[in-house]
């Protein structure tokens, strides 16, 4: 049985070019603070990557602090600075603001006070994005870099959070992005790496895998590769809703990532779909990686407006290039015989 992964939001699979530049980094012995000539030859590689995750997300590489990923990212950003956010935010955003700010049924956040808000410009789970305000603290981009247009350097944001591994590149490493002259205090303290933002000595390896995977990613997305990932998603949506009229595509009145399906079918729970589309060899989610495994319905649904049986019932398909018509159609050909068998057993 040939398997199919359709869980690009939890994470995209490695890319060759960062495997390379990672393979590449592991013969360097030297530390980036080191002076000598190893040492240096560290820094020269870590500098290459902080200028090409820069160039791809439209910022300058001074502006570019290498951390762990996007969770230490939202922590060093959000973390004691009174911020307010809707309940839809990742959990790694959430943990750190106050939800207060009220959501529409299409995904859409009412920013009032754009300086004190922290706002995800593409939900993980639904895919909506956001029509950003000018002046946010904080901009959660993890999901939408390298799939859609932006840039840091016309977002007018204080910061903004990036992960390499959900655009190909390795796992554990992210940056946060900030606009020169934004007061902002070290959390981890010691060495005073990452122009004394985050001490600690650089993840030489995955930063390597970083700068290449967001090079190639930017390559991908001025080629159109992701029009085709669009095209491919909406075949998906339209076989699912050819046999499945009660089905609801949540967010699809509104701009989305070009890769991501969430649906719901009240009364079918997205974990029992996820357990059947798996065991019928396809990987899919019913929500946020950080989130999916807790059975409980999608506390981003419920802040949207849906009902408990429609939040639970919710499952997310993300693609990625890799990803065929014909893969999707067998998706959609296999969650259809799954779907009547529900509806027979529940009649």
């Amino acid at each position: 049985m040939k398997r199919v992964y359709l869980d690009w939001n939890a994470t995209a699979p490695l890319r060759v070019e960062a495997r390379d530049a990672m393979i590449a980094a592991m013969d360097l012995v030297g530390n980036p603070s080191s002076v000598h000539a190893e040492g240096r030859a560290a820094t020269s590689l870590v500098e290459k990557a902080r200028a090409q995750v820069a160039a791809a997300f439209g910022a300058d590489g001074q502006d570019v602090i290498f951390v762990s990923g996007a969770t230490e990212a939202a922590a060093l950003a959000c973390a004691e600075r009174g911020l307010v956010g809707a309940d839809l935010e990742h959990d790694a955003v959430a943990a750190w603001v106050d939800p207060v700010l009220q959501a529409d049924e299409q995904g859409q956040v009412q920013v009032e006070a754009p300086e004190r808000t922290a706002l995800q410009y593409a939900n993980s789970e639904t895919g909506v994005i956001q029509k950003l305000p000018q002046g946010l603290a904080v901009v959660d981009a993890t999901q939408a870099f390298g799939k859609v247009p932006l840039a840091f350097n016309w977002m007018d944001c204080q910061m903004a959070l990036i992960s390499a591994h959900k655009l190909g590149g390795p796992k554990g490493i992210g940056a946060l992005v900030i606009k020169r002259g934004t007061d902002l205090a070290a959390q981890i303290k010691g060495g005073g790496q990452e122009m004394g933002r985050r001490s600690g000595t650089e993840n030489t390896i995955g930063i390597a895998g970083f700068g290449a995977a967001a090079e190639a990613a930017a390559k991908d997305l001025a080629a159109g590769v992701w029009d085709e990932v669009f095209r491919i998603r909406n075949i998906l949506e339209t076989s699912i809703a050819a046999g499945a009229n009660k089905t609801i595509f949540v967010g699809n009145k509104t701009d989305r990532l070009p890769n991501t399906s969430c649906f719901a079918t009240p009364g079918w729970k997205g974990e029992t779909q996820v357990m059947q589309m798996d065991l019928a060899g396809f990987a899919v989610s019913a929500g946020s990686a950080c989130s999916s495994g807790k059975v409980k319905a999608s506390r981003v649904l419920k802040a949207m407006g849906y009902e408990d049986d429609v939040a639970a019932s919710a499952l997310r398909v993300s693609l990625g290039p890799d990803v065929q018509e014909d893969d999707v159609l067998r998706f959609a050909e296999t969650w259809l015989k799954k779907y009547k068998r529900h509806l027979e057993r529940s009649a």
